[in-house]
């Protein structure tokens, strides 16, 4: 049985639920968090609302965000998301944001999802601010012109790694085991037990194939750490003084 990953674009949700969404990964704003929500699924969601929605507010907390946690991000995931998007100042931004990122190779293909002419965040007025207060130098020789006024950069505005890591399970995998699929279904299965190899490739937006090995491995611990299993610690054998 074959299960190909899901890319498609992301149904739309209102500004509440991304809220908490943002909040359930890490981003500090007055609303209560969603429960460990998808990483890639939110960070996208808070990127339109900040691109075409024009919320400058969610758009510098992102860019927080992202500048602390771009290692645990699956850059491949985000960057089929990006590619599956219609929006071209989608695209400019995710590219301005992958080269900010450029020292992590993984998310070289994400730099390449947009190539044209820059595009200003702020509608009107970015001459004027730029002239002023110069450009923000994370976007300088980007896809995208922002001024050093616009989008404010407080680490207080997001969790560190190593809060988050304890509210987030599929993060704190991520930590352990790297920022990919497998670490998303360990933490599914964590939660869910129960769940079937197609059931977890679907709800972690990774393969079948992936999954069935997941599922087969993570029973294989969960047998050798059973009571009855007759998993027994090795010890080492003392040795005769001379």
């Amino acid at each position: 049985m074959a299960f190909n990953r899901i890319v498609a674009s992301l149904a739309p949700i209102n500004s509440e639920a991304l809220t908490s969404r943002m909040v359930g990964i890490g981003m500090n704003f007055a609303a209560s968090p969603a429960p460990e929500p998808n990483i890639e699924d939110t960070i996208l969601l808070a990127s339109i609302e900040g691109v075409e929605k024009h919320d400058l507010r969610v758009l510098a907390v992102l860019v927080t965000w992202l500048g602390i946690h771009a290692p645990w991000v699956n850059a491949d995931r985000l960057t089929n998301l990006v590619a599956a998007e219609k929006s071209v100042r989608m695209k400019a931004l995710w590219s301005a944001l992958a080269l900010w990122q450029r020292r992590d190779r993984r998310f070289a293909r994400l730099g390449e999802v947009y190539v044209g002419p820059r595009h200003d965040v702020v509608g009107a007025g970015t001459d004027y601010q730029i002239q002023r207060y110069g450009e923000d130098k994370r976007f300088e020789a980007s896809p995208i012109r922002v001024a050093a006024n616009v989008l404010r950069d407080r680490v207080a505005d997001v969790l560190q790694p190593s809060v988050l890591a304890g509210r987030h399970l599929a993060y704190r995998y991520r930590v352990m085991m790297g920022p990919n699929y497998r670490a998303d279904m360990w933490a599914a299965l964590e939660r869910q037990p129960e769940l079937t190899a197609a059931a977890l490739a679907r709800c972690t937006y990774g393969s079948f194939a992936s999954a069935w090995r997941v599922r087969r491995d993570f029973g294989l611990i969960r047998g050798a750490a059973s009571p009855g299993s007759g998993f027994r610690p090795q010890r080492s054998k003392p040795t005769r003084s001379a």
